[in-house]
């Protein structure tokens, strides 16, 4: 990887910057997944688990929270307010130049590269330009107003950096500087290594690229905070159409969890990336980046959910590594068997199908992460702002037939050290 990137930034002043940046965003994708692999793994070695509920017939623990409800459900905790300061340019008008770039991977990376997008913005004094979004596959490329309400993105960012829909014809490809900014750029980085390049171009496209996946809060607040937050929980909702199936298959899943008042789990867990990863069961108990079903299923009943469970999974359609896991709870649904018929052929194996995966996660009464990750990390922050903090990491082998539920939430949560908790309170 380091020899690419020199070979790209030897070749960039030689070649078409559009080249240069197609080639760098394949390579940087590849890469991503390889970080995800090789360093990202969800909390350290769990507590010891105690017994606290009593274990049902069938040697899992049952209990009950309210009502005739069955399992470990929890209410929603209480809704921060946003307490950014919306920071506002003294000159709005006086654009030094434009900053372009691409969302690429899906909704949890498009979080964080809007975020770094704006802070350069902002940082340079520059005009930023509405992305496009790339897909998976070569030449998959969609307008960013085919999946998130563009409006409501401008009123967003009104007089705190300049936004255009597209960029200005007169424009060349040939005076944009190309440039590489690690997720979470601070302002130490855009003066070292960005500024320069762009004073001497006077346009940059940037490309984020994430060494590592980093959520963790700021142990001090810095000058990019303010604007970070507003960029990531206050400028993208699913555009009209988009927002209308997943409400709707939200409303499904609810219909048929009468029996726990609506409520349903949300996984996230995709077949694909389970077994590129290596995933398989084990003996140990700790660390592990990411779980298999059968995991995921005996995990659930022990913490104390019923069989009468509703369950949504991120995998698309069904495949029959998860039929130990309806074993374990009948009602489990992937969003082939729950999206409306009239809307299959555009959401089901589309780009698109990973933003209503994004949204169910951030809306279930209960979320579980199968796969450790920049998805996880960004469901958390968005679920954390609403409240809904029942986030739990699986363990591979609890050594009990039975244990609670509380000793499993997500450390975002119980050690309250998600960037999240910098912007809401």
């Amino acid at each position: 990887m380091v020899y690419t990137q020199r070979r790209l930034r030897s070749i960039s002043m030689a070649v078409d910057p559009r080249q240069v940046l197609a080639g760098f965003l394949t390579v940087t994708m590849f890469v991503m997944l390889g970080n995800m692999i090789k360093h990202d793994h969800f909390d350290s070695l769990h507590p010891t688990v105690h017994n606290t509920n009593k274990a049902s017939e069938d040697g899992v623990v049952s209990s009950v929270t309210k009502g005739l409800v069955s399992g470990p459900w929890k209410e929603d905790g209480l809704t921060f307010k946003p307490c950014w300061e919306k920071p506002v340019l003294e000159d709005p008008d006086e654009s030094q130049g434009y900053v372009t770039f691409s969302l690429t991977s899906g909704p949890e990376y498009h979080v964080s590269q809007i975020a770094d997008a704006v802070v350069v913005a902002r940082y340079l004094r520059a005009t930023l330009v509405i992305p496009d979004i790339r897909g998976s596959k070569p030449g998959d490329k969609s307008n960013f107003e085919d999946v998130y309400d563009v409006e409501k993105f401008i009123a967003s960012l009104d007089g705190v950096v300049k936004v255009i829909k597209s960029q200005p014809s007169q424009v060349s490809p040939r005076t944009v500087a190309v440039v590489k900014v690690p997720n979470r750029v601070t302002e130490e980085y855009i003066a070292e290594n960005i500024e320069p390049l762009f004073s001497a171009k006077g346009n940059i496209r940037i490309a984020t690229h994430f060494p590592s996946v980093n959520m963790k809060r700021n142990r001090e607040k810095t000058k990019t905070d303010s604007i970070a937050c507003l960029a990531m929980f206050g400028t993208l909702e699913p555009q009209r159409e988009i927002r209308k199936v997943i409400d709707s298959m939200i409303d499904r899943l609810r219909t048929v969890s009468r029996k726990s008042n609506g409520q349903f789990v949300a996984i996230d867990l995709r077949v694909d990336i389970l077994e590129k990863r290596g995933c398989h069961e084990n003996g140990g108990y700790g660390s592990k980046s990411c779980y298999s079903p059968h995991e995921i299923a005996t995990f659930l009943r022990k913490i104390g959910f019923e069989k009468e469970t509703t369950v949504y999974v991120t995998q698309t359609k069904w495949d029959s590594s998860l039929d130990v896991l309806k074993d374990f709870f009948p009602k489990t649904y992937t969003k082939d068997s729950i999206i409306p018929m009239e809307n299959k052929d555009k959401f089901v194996n589309s780009e698109l199908e990973k933003v209503i995966d994004f949204y169910i996660c951030s809306e279930s009464d209960v979320f579980v992460p199968a796969i450790s990750g920049l998805f996880y990390a960004n469901v958390a922050g968005r679920r954390i702002g609403s409240g809904k903090t029942q986030i739990l990491v699986p363990a591979a082998n609890i050594p009990a037939s039975s244990a609670s539920s509380e000793e499993f939430i997500s450390h975002f949560v119980s050690k309250k050290n998600h960037f999240v908790y910098s912007c809401f309170c």
